[in-house]
């Protein structure tokens, strides 16, 4: 850190691009140490050490914000006593290190003045989940292989003596420089931030990170067996699955989950409630924690943090949450396994700029299936009533319904497809017929009812001719996308276009692409990273500026598959580009059906 003082001192008190620390340029003498002669080579390092083993390397974040660079700090793990390096140890860490850079700002914190003036410290703000993120992970690294001789000299020192690589916990975060300042650029990244590394390392909770180590073999544990076994979702006994409205943490004073006696199973030491595949009903009368229910489940697709009270509950990875979504973009969907005509239209290549809640609703299912989900999870309150059920006296009132209630076909979806679905069902009796298991929510208390269920159904049902439904032999859709409009440039622009804001959209080039209701997708970090990968898919397969490439087609969900591969290979960080001022540096691993999703919804692509 003291070569990081020195390009400080030395740059221009009204500097505004603050390059030197960014270069790190060094002076290198000829010769070996002790022999060295009065050449002098030169070469760029930006990671500055301290303590010799702490490193701290700065990067500019985007092309705009020179005043605001983005710091990775890598600590040997050794330093603080980890073993394991998986992804929740990682997770921990940047944890662990979030109120060190909270405890900065507070003192930093002026009412009346923005961070702009005061300085500030950026960091990611992780929820109850556990993922891949570029701002907390383990890597190996190579150790400090110089010394300093004053300024910015140094002399590198004999291979022999430098050492093996390290493995290393590497956390990322943003530190926002004041202008012209170099007194206060000093303070912030060189007095601040050695204090608060030296306080982690020294206040480091080993015994917290062993724990989470602990937990995250367990988890592993479970999702091993689930994918091994006839169930599709666990929640353990004693789990609290509330959620406090404001924190999303849980929910003080919330009666934890208890699986009834009958349907206790144990799952790698721990009991409780296994829900098998097929299709699955959750009932109950308002607020009694069916949706609260069926929200953990959904949630319980990642993994959960120590002290989440879901932690030790798991879904299938592959599960997709699906609701009616008004207004999406389909294109040539075969959709025709629940709608089997449209005025004018072809539901075997189903087209549409504004789907209605039915279509958009068979659009995300089908979709779904395509991309591989094995279990849909459909809360009633967030469908479209005329896709989900139609009963008894309907049938007999309308005679030519183009639309196959989803009713019909979920059995099928279970038994042709090996697509299991979790449904909420509150207002209707239609589905107590089908369901393989029926429960019921009564006071936040879960039972079976599977077999008092169909008594009633049967009891209550009246006898009508049910219309015949064809059996449908091909779910799979076959599309290619076409890659004229899939593109990073604007129409009327030459330069790319790429930004992430809040609200939950993705725009790219020419797209608004509204992913709101893909709702898996648990955080910004996740929406950043996916922009990153459309953008990065279309400079290499897609159309180029103003659409003058060749039009050709491509097998979207290979390259996709390749992407993936990609980014296990080389981590996270290979789709960012610093050339987007309006999308932030922290990315997080979206699920692959979910980054689909997002590709379907873009308007200025088709599908052939």
């Amino acid at each position: 850190m003291i070569r990081l003082k020195n390009y400080l001192l030395a740059m221009e008190n009204k500097t505004k691009n603050w390059r030197e620390m960014y270069e790190g340029l060094v002076v290198i003498p000829a010769g070996t140490p002790g022999n060295e002669s009065d050449f002098m080579e030169t070469a760029y390092d930006a990671t500055y050490w301290y303590e010799g083993d702490i490193s701290f390397t700065l990067e500019t974040t985007n092309r705009m914000a020179f005043d605001r660079p983005t710091i990775l700090c890598q600590i040997p793990a050794e330093r603080l006593g980890i073993t394991d390096f998986c992804t929740a140890v990682a997770d921990d860490c940047y944890r662990q290190w979030i109120p060190y850079l909270e405890d900065l700002n507070s003192e930093l914190y002026n009412r009346n003045k923005p961070p702009e003036e005061t300085g500030y410290y950026y960091m990611a703000n992780p929820g109850g989940e556990i993922l891949v993120r570029n701002t907390a992970y383990f890597t190996m690294r190579p150790r400090k292989d110089y010394k300093n001789q004053g300024r910015n000299i140094i002399i590198h020192y004999p291979a022999e003596q430098v050492g093996a690589p390290q493995m290393c916990i590497s956390m990322r975060f943003q530190v926002q420089l004041k202008p012209n300042d170099k007194k206060k650029a000093i303070q912030l990244l060189i007095n601040n931030l050695t204090t608060a590394v030296t306080s982690f390392v020294k206040f480091f909770d080993l015994e917290r990170s062993e724990k989470v180590s602990a937990l995250a073999k367990k988890q592993l544990e479970l999702r091993e067996w689930l994918q091994t076994s006839d169930y599709c979702a666990f929640l353990a006994n004693g789990s609290i699955l509330p959620r406090d409205s404001k924190t999303g943490s849980a929910m003080q004073g919330a009666i934890p989950f208890q699986a009834p006696d009958d349907e206790e199973i144990e799952a790698c030491g721990l009991k409780g409630l296994g829900i098998k595949r097929g299709v699955t009903v959750i009932t109950g009368g308002g607020y009694s924690g069916k949706s609260t229910v069926l929200g953990a489940i959904s949630a319980c697709i990642y993994d959960h943090v120590l002290g989440d009270g879901r932690e030790l509950c798991v879904t299938d990875a592959l599960a997709m949450t699906i609701s009616a979504e008004d207004g999406r973009s389909v294109k040539n969907l075969d959709i025709s396994p629940f709608i089997s005509w449209l005025p004018g239209g072809d539901t075997e290549h189903f087209s549409t700029e504004h789907a209605s809640g039915s279509t958009s609703q068979a659009a995300n299912i089908l979709e779904a299936m395509d991309f591989g989900a094995r279990l849909l999870l459909i809360d009633e309150d967030r469908s479209a009533t005329n896709f989900m059920i139609q009963d008894a006296m309907m049938r007999e009132l309308i005679c030519r319904e183009p639309i196959t209630p989803f009713t019909e076909r979920v059995n099928e979806m279970d038994k042709a497809c090996n697509v299991s679905t979790i449904l909420v069902i509150g207002g209707s009796g239609e589905y107590l017929s089908i369901a393989d298991t029926v429960y019921l929510m009564e006071k936040y208390r879960i039972s079976n009812v599977t077999e008092r269920a169909r008594e009633i159904y049967r009891k209550h049902l009246q006898v009508s001719e049910k219309k015949e439904v064809k059996v449908v032999k091909a779910w799979k859709q076959r599309r290619l996308l076409e890659t004229e409009g899939f593109s990073p440039y604007p129409k009327q622009f030459g330069r790319e276009k790429v930004e992430v804001p809040d609200i939950g959209y993705l725009l790219i080039g020419e797209e608004k692409i509204n992913a709101n209701m893909i709702h898996d997708i648990v955080c910004h970090e996740q929406r950043t990273a996916m922009a990153f990968m459309v953008r990065l898919l279309e400079t290499r397969e897609g159309g180029g500026l103003f659409d003058v490439a060749e039009n050709k087609t491509i097998d979207i969900a290979q390259k996709v598959d390749e992407l993936y591969r990609e980014m296990e290979e080389n981590e996270l960080d290979l789709v960012y580009s610093g050339n987007f001022p309006n999308c932030e540096r922290f990315l997080a691993w979206p699920r692959k059906v979910d980054f689909m999703a997002v590709i379907n919804r873009m308007r200025h692509i088709d599908f052939s």
